[in-house]
Parts: C-alpha cells; sequence; structure tokens
C-alpha cells in the first residue's frame, strides 16, 4: 500500500507534478477537492474548511477547541484515505500524520521566493506586488500550521526523502524521480507493516475527536496512545467525571479491543 506525501511552496509548481503523478501510477489523489467533497459525512462545512485548512491557530481558547476539532476531522478524512493505500497525499501536513510509517516516500517541491511571486502573478493575473503579498502570507500560514501542530521546521530538507527545486528540474523529471523512487525496495518491503499503524492512528484520532467534542472534558492536554488496537489513556484530568467521559468515549470507538487507564486526577 504506497503512499506519497507531497509538501510543496505557493508557487512552487508543486500542482501540475501532484496530478501527473496520480495519473502515471493509478493513485488517488488525495487534495482540497476531495477534503470538501467527504467534509460533511464529517461534521464539517465548507466555512469551517476556509477557516482552519492549512492555517494556524486563533489562539483564542473557546474557538481554538473548535478549530482543533475541525483540524482533526480533516486529518481523519486523510488518514481513512491512506488507509486504502496508493495514495498521493498533497500537503495537509500528510507526513505528520503518518509518524513512524515508514512506507511512505516523502517529497517536498520549492523553487526560489521571487520566482514564485512571478508564476503566480502571472497564472492568476494579478500585480506582482499583490503576488508578492499573497506568496508571502502563504508560507507564513503553511509555516505556522506545521510548526503548531506538528512542532516541525517545514522547510528543513532533512524530513523529507525527495528535495525537488522546480526552477532548475522538469515537471516530467520531477515525476519520473518520484515514481521511480516510490518503487524502491526498501519502501515495498515496509508496506505490509504499515497498515495496522495506521489504523491505530485512525483509531487514536476518533479518540481526539471523541475528547473535543464532549463538553464533559474541560481538559484536553491527556495522553492517547494505541498500539495494535488497545488504547492507553495517561497523564491528568480534573475530576473522575472527566476521567469516565474520556474511558467512555474511547470504548465507543470502533475497532478498539481494550482500553487501559493510567489517568490521573488532579484537583486545583
Amino acid at each position: 500500500m504506497a503512499i506519497i506525501t507531497i509538501s510543496r511552496e505557493m508557487g512552487s509548481g508543486g500542482i501540475p507534478i501532484v496530478h501527473h503523478i496520480a495519473e502515471e501510477l493509478g493513485y488517488t489523489l488525495v487534495d482540497g477537492d476531495v477534503i470538501r467533497d467527504a467534509a460533511e459525512d464529517y461534521d464539517l462545512s465548507q466555512e469551517a474548511l476556509q477557516q482552519i485548512d492549512e492555517k494556524p491557530p486563533a489562539f483564542v481558547e473557546n474557538l481554538d477547541r473548535q478549530i482543533e476539532l475541525n483540524m482533526n476531522r480533516i486529518q481523519l478524512i486523510v488518514l481513512e484515505q491512506a488507509l486504502k493505500g496508493d495514495v498521493v497525499i498533497y500537503g495537509r501536513g500528510g507526513q505528520d500524520l503518518l509518524p513512524d510509517i515508514s512506507s511512505v516516500l516523502r517529497v517536498r517541491v520549492i523553487a526560489p521566493f521571487e520566482e514564485r511571486v512571478e508564476r503566480w502573478a502571472q497564472r492568476e493575473w494579478i500585480d506582482p506586488d499583490l503576488a508578492r503579498s499573497l506568496v508571502r502570507k502563504s508560507d507564513q500560514q503553511r509555516a505556522g500550521f506545521i510548526k503548531y501542530y506538528f512542532d516541525r521546521n517545514w522547510t528543513n530538507p532533512i524530513e523529507y526523502d525527495i528535495v525537488i527545486n522546480t526552477i532548475r528540474i522538469s515537471n516530467e523529471t520531477a515525476v519520473k524521480l518520484i515514481t521511480e523512487a516510490i518503487k524502491d525496495p526498501y519502501l515495498i518491503e515496509k508496506a505490509h507493516i504499515c497498515k495496522s499503524k495506521i489504523q491505530d492512528l485512525i483509531i487514536q484520532k476518533k479518540i481526539q475527536i471523541a475528547r473535543l467534542d464532549d463538553d464533559r472534558i474541560k481538559d484536553i492536554w491527556f495522553n492517547i496512545d494505541v498500539v495494535d488496537c488497545h488504547v492507553t489513556l495517561s497523564g491528568h484530568v480534573y475530576s473522575e467525571n472527566e476521567r469516565q467521559a474520556i474511558i467512555s468515549d474511547s470504548k465507543k470507538v470502533e475497532g478498539v479491543l481494550g482500553v487501559t487507564d493510567n489517568l490521573k486526577i488532579v484537583n486545583y
């Protein structure tokens, strides 16, 4: 079950590359269109998607809890698509949603800032100064999104298997590099073990959604770990009612085989 994740800078030329890769390999492309089409089934409005998709939080407590809830719903869409295998995940922190999944090919598409500004101005038929402002804002939002939700430097090349500079490498060559890389024996060898790990990540994500959506739970910072469909809860909550609520929410998630409660109650 091959999985390719592609991170890109605005104006770098990532869009045609991902479409060509998906077409060449016959893979499903998981992008904004797929998320928008699935949104209603995951209790996501189109307005919510516009507010949160690949953006950092608002840093307003009540609003941020709703933003994080909706962000987790988007991430669940991506994970459930990844479970099917043979997918190209475009943006949305795809590689960070699949930690320790060694069969994932992680790709980044870049280009120099001024080149991206020029491309965006030409593509959208807008003034270069406006294009420069939009590209800069996009870079800041996406960098903030990755840093806040995944605590990672978006631009660090060591986080990727392939980094493609589209001012030096043509789209055709980029597609060839990626479609050949996904056939690497190491990735193929590891593919058989990733399905169960993704299933665990999906269970973890569903429990995270449940706790964010449960008004009985005020503290959302305790830990949820899932291994082989067994859930371990650790950290602290503020009351016995919160403890019972999260245990109950966890047991209700489809696929959970057991729950270990290591939560501590801390009264303030």
